[in-house]
């Protein structure tokens, strides 16, 4: 037994975390569940771990400030198994910073590399890290899969349907784990995960329709060409895609790239067809992916998608060119209608969070609305609302658990299953399968408003009216080569 002391530390510890995850909206018996969860986790996190235990990490793109990578980096910390051994970027500065922060931390200077390859041809490293830019995700990962390493990867998974397929096939071939860095499935106090039990067990009844609520793509207009900073290696950035000129507002050269200076390379490349899908594989990986999650439908897909709306996309080759504000729609082969959206959602007013406090979901707000016959579930990364107090109180009925046990941190889960070598939370087949519905998303928008695509979720690949053109955009053309999948 602990020491009385101890005992009230642990009993204030576990107060507090209850009290906190109860004001962040969720009900009193899902913040015990998800408290214990934790302590738990913890628990196995900080033990001591013998030296036939530990894992050697490498990370791939890394140091960026405004990089998932070093937030992912972050919650890693307390997990005494790991050994952060290499970190690898074309950007000199990134991975400096890497460098030393590694250094700082771990009391372990990393080896430093530009090339991917050079980290996983290292044997002695068991997980690699992935948090490039979109369009070097699935090459990275597969590489990574094929010479026996564990991958995290971060979202989007892939940059087209065809890597999606491809990444599936080397995950299944090899038996690698592969976590996807979807972690709405496992962090943001359970919200999304509460969610979906609510929806999965019935509790709002049939689904009618899911609003996923991603936001406005942003607009640069035409951004100037100029050298390339010293110490980028521009030709390795751009990889598999065409040989372009590097831009950046003039005003922001010698600053450091952070999310709000329009260039095409560091974090707005995400604005640029050629390397990523925009908001619909940015934030659309994240909602879309609870979408599925709700419909019990990992690993499938609808069966039409349409364009509804879209706003025109600046196309002179030098700026952005995602249009602005769009609205997709999905159908499902069960009834459910699936609307991808900047904005101009659904506005539901008397709504309740689980204390009674009543609100309004706004047509803006960011997350994922539910609607059923019996109730209605919105959910965002700080919030969780029900159309009656009811479905918030009462602890949901599930024939089978959504997951064999809650998660509290994405990366423990990852590497739980390290250990065990079942498929994490997000696996490929999961992660991919959700992308997979972004990259419909992302060629709907290509094909333009009105033009109704019908998919075949088993064949992946598009059917009909349209088809032709439409299944040409479920690859693209790579100027360094296809991927090597063997």
């Amino acid at each position: 037994m602990l020491p009385l002391q101890n005992n009230l530390s642990r009993r204030g510890f576990i107060s507090n975390s209850i009290a906190g995850l109860t004001a962040a909206g969720l009900p009193l018996w899902y913040a015990n569940h998800l408290t214990a969860a934790g302590i738990a986790a913890n628990q196995e996190a900080a033990k001591t771990r013998s030296p036939n235990d530990q894992l050697q990490v490498g990370w791939v793109g890394i140091g960026s400030p405004s990089s998932r990578a070093l937030q992912v980096y972050s919650t890693t910390k307390n997990y005494n198994q790991l050994k952060h051994v290499a970190v690898c970027d074309v950007d000199a500065r990134h991975l400096y910073r890497a460098a030393v922060k590694f250094k700082e931390d771990n009391k372990l200077e990393p080896q430093q590399y530009s090339n991917y390859r050079e980290v996983i041809d290292r044997e002695d490293i068991d997980i690699v890290v992935v948090a490039t830019p979109d369009h070097w995700h699935a090459e990275i990962a597969i590489s990574a899969m094929l010479k026996g390493k564990d991958v995290y990867c971060e979202k989007p998974l892939t940059l087209t349907i065809e890597e999606s397929l491809q990444l599936m096939q080397v995950q299944k071939a090899t038996g690698r784990v592969l976590q996807t860095g979807s972690q709405q499935r496992s962090e943001f106090g359970g919200l999304f995960r509460l969610a979906t039990e609510i929806v999965r067990s019935g509790a709002i009844g049939k689904i009618k329709t899911i609003e996923c609520r991603i936001g406005s793509n942003p607009t640069s207009g035409p951004i100037e060409e100029v050298a390339v900073p010293r110490g980028l290696d521009w030709d390795q950035w751009l990889g598999s895609t065409p040989v372009v000129p590097y831009r950046i507002k003039k005003a922001a050269i010698g600053r450091d790239l952070e999310n709000g200076v329009p260039t095409n390379c560091h974090y707005n490349f995400r604005w640029f067809q050629a390397y990523s899908g925009g908001k619909m594989t940015d934030w659309g990986a994240h909602h879309i992916d609870i979408a599925q999650w709700c419909m019990n439908m990992d690993g499938s897909g609808p069966t039409k998608v349409v364009c509804q709306s879209m706003s025109e996309v600046y196309d002179k080759g030098d700026g952005y060119d995602w249009p602005k504000d769009f609205r997709i729609k999905l159908t499902y082969g069960n009834g459910v209608d699936v609307f991808v959206m900047s904005g101009d959602g659904s506005e539901v007013a008397g709504m309740v969070n689980a204390k009674g406090d009543s609100k309004m979901v706004k047509p803006n707000e960011n997350g994922v609305l539910i609607q059923g016959e019996l109730g209605t579930i919105f959910v965002g990364r700080n919030l969780l609302l029900a159309s009656k107090k009811e479905l918030l109180d009462t602890e949901p009925k599930l024939e089978k658990p959504l997951y064999d046990k809650i998660t509290t941190n994405h990366f423990g889960n990852f590497l739980d299953c390290i250990v065990s070598r079942k498929d994490p939370i997000c696996s490929a087949t999961v992660g991919g399968g959700s992308v997979i519905i972004c990259h419909l998303g992302v060629i709907a928008l290509q094909m333009g408003v009105g033009k109704e695509l019908t998919w075949d979720p088993v064949k992946y690949q598009f059917t009909g009216a349209n088809a032709e053109l439409a299944n040409s955009k479920i690859a693209r053309k790579r100027r360094t080569g296809p991927i090597k999948l063997s």
